[in-house]
C-alpha cells in the first residue's frame, strides 16, 4: 500500500501528539466554527495554530472539519474563518455544506477542499461534480461498497483523492444524517450535539392499546434494534486500497489518547504489515467498542457478530509513561485505577502490547502503596520491559 494515508482523529493537543507518535500520516480536528462534534473537542484558533505547528514539525498534515450544515447567520462568519484557516496553513478543510464550500473557495482559494462523508457521496457522477466545484478529495459515504468504490475510482479524475472510514462508530442513519436526537431531546446530531438516542432502550405501543408497552428484545435480554455495529476494516485494507482508496480514516474525535494510540498503532502495523492480522485484531479488542462488523463494504451489511448493543473491551487505559524505563522502574501518570498484582501492558509505537505484572507501586514521596486510585496521580512502578516516555500503559481486563 504505497503512499496510502493513515488519518487520525484528535479532540485535543494530547491526542494530536499521540496520533503523531503512533504513526498517523495526517490528523483531523474541529475548530471553533461549524465542526460536527461537541464543544469540548473543538480547538480554539490558537489551539488550531498549535496543532498545525505540531503536525508540520513532525512532517504530518493537519485538516480542519467545517462540516456542519450552516444556518443563514453562521454563513456570515465563514469568510473570516476561512481566511484564518488559510493563514494558519492548515492542509485542508473538510466540508459538507455547498454554501460553505462556495464561500471558502471564494475567500480562501488556496485551501484544499475535502468533501465530508456527511455529503453522502456514493457514486461517480457526484464525485465528479464535487471535483468540478474545486474539491481535491471526497470522503465517500459509508454505504459505498468496495465494488462501488472501484467504479467511482475508474470514472473520476485521477487527481481526485478518495478517502473512506476504516474504523470506529457507525450511525444508524444514512451517512450519519439523523433526526432522532433532535426529535427526542432538541439536540441535533447534524449540529454536533447527538445524544446517541439510537442506543437507548425502546418499547412498542399498539395504537388502540395505549397503555400496553412491549419491550423490543433482540436477543440475550438486550435491546439494540437501532444500535449499529462498530466498523473494523483492519483485515481487508488491501481490498480498499486496490479499489482506489488513498486515505484510511479512523473515527473518534471524542475519544481518549488511549483509543487514538491503540487504533492508530494497529492500523499502522496493518498497513506496514509488521504484525499478524490476529495480533492486530487482539489490539482492537482492547479498546471500548460495540461488536465489530465490516460495514457495507461487501454489499449488504454483514453482521459478523451478534450486536448486543453493549460496549466491550479487553483492556483499559491505565497510564502514560513519564520517563524511559530505568533500572527496572518506570514513572507513570495514572489515568485509571490499577493495583499491585494487576497485569499491565506497554504499548509502544509499532509494537503490540507487551505484558508484565506490576508488583511494586510507589507514590511521589517514594512511599509504597497498594494501588494508584487518584486521577492523573504520578507513581513509579516496576517495569521489566523497555518503555519510553509517551508510551501507553494498558490494564489487561481479559486475557485472550
Amino acid at each position: 500500500m504505497i503512499n496510502v494515508e493513515l488519518l487520525s482523529p484528535s479532540g485535543d493537543m494530547e491526542c494530536v501528539h499521540t496520533a503523531v507518535r503512533y504513526g498517523a500520516d495526517a490528523i483531523y480536528i474541529g475548530g471553533p466554527l461549524l465542526q460536527l462534534r461537541a464543544d469540548n473537542v473543538s480547538f480554539s484558533k490558537e489551539a488550531v495554530k498549535e496543532a498545525v505547528n505540531a503536525a508540520h514539525a513532525a512532517n504530518k498534515k493537519l485538516y480542519v472539519t467545517v462540516n456542519s450544515y450552516a444556518s443563514n447567520d453562521e454563513l456570515l462568519y465563514v469568510p473570516d474563518y476561512a481566511n484564518f484557516l488559510e493563514q494558519a496553513a492548515v492542509d485542508a478543510v473538510i466540508v459538507a455544506d455547498l454554501g460553505v464550500l462556495s464561500l471558502i473557495k471564494k475567500h480562501a482559494p488556496n485551501i484544499p477542499i475535502h468533501i465530508s462523508t456527511q455529503a453522502n457521496c456514493v457514486n461517480f457522477e457526484t464525485a465528479r461534480m464535487y471535483y468540478e466545484l474545486g474539491a481535491s478529495r471526497v470522503i465517500l459515504g459509508r454505504e459505498a461498497s468496495i465494488e462501488e468504490i472501484a467504479v467511482i475510482r475508474a470514472k473520476t479524475p485521477s487527481d481526485l483523492a478518495l478517502e473512506c472510514f476504516v474504523h470506529g462508530a457507525m450511525c444508524m442513519s444514512y451517512s450519519g444524517r439523523c433526526l432522532i436526537s433532535s426529535f427526542l431531546t432538541g439536540r441535533s446530531g447534524n449540529r454536533g450535539e447527538c445524544t446517541q438516542a439510537c442506543r437507548w432502550e425502546y418499547y412498542l405501543m399498539e395504537q388502540k392499546r395505549p397503555n400496553e408497552f412491549f419491550e423490543i428484545i433482540e436477543d440475550s435480554g438486550h435491546t439494540a434494534i437501532l444500535s449499529s455495529h462498530d466498523l473494523n476494516s483492519s483485515s481487508f485494507l488491501d481490498e480498499l486500497y486496490n479499489a482506489g482508496i488513498s486515505s484510511f480514516k479512523i473515527e473518534g474525535r471524542m475519544k481518549s489518547p488511549y483509543y487514538i494510540a491503540t487504533v492508530v498503532n494497529a492500523y499502522r502495523m496493518a498497513i506496514d504489515k509488521t504484525a499478524s492480522k490476529e495480533d492486530i485484531e487482539k489490539e482492537l479488542l482492547s479498546i471500548s467498542h460495540r461488536p465489530y462488523s465490516s460495514g457495507f463494504y461487501f454489499g449488504e451489511l454483514k453482521k459478523n457478530t451478534f450486536n448486543d448493543g453493549l460496549y466491550h473491551s479487553n483492556g483499559m487505559f491505565a497510564g502514560v509513561a513519564l520517563s524511559d524505563t530505568s533500572d527496572g522502574r518506570l514513572k507513570v501518570m495514572q489515568r485509571n485505577r490499577f493495583k499491585a498484582g494487576d497485569e499491565l501492558e506497554i504499548l509502544s509505537p509499532g509494537k503490540i502490547g507487551i505484558p508484565f505484572t506490576v508488583l511494586e507501586i510507589t507514590d511521589e514521596n517514594g512511599e509504597s502503596i497498594k494501588s494508584a486510585p487518584h486521577p492523573k496521580q504520578t507513581v513509579t512502578i516496576n517495569c521489566p520491559i523497555s518503555a519510553a516516555k509517551g508510551d501507553i500503559i494498558r490494564l489487561v481486563k481479559n486475557r485472550l
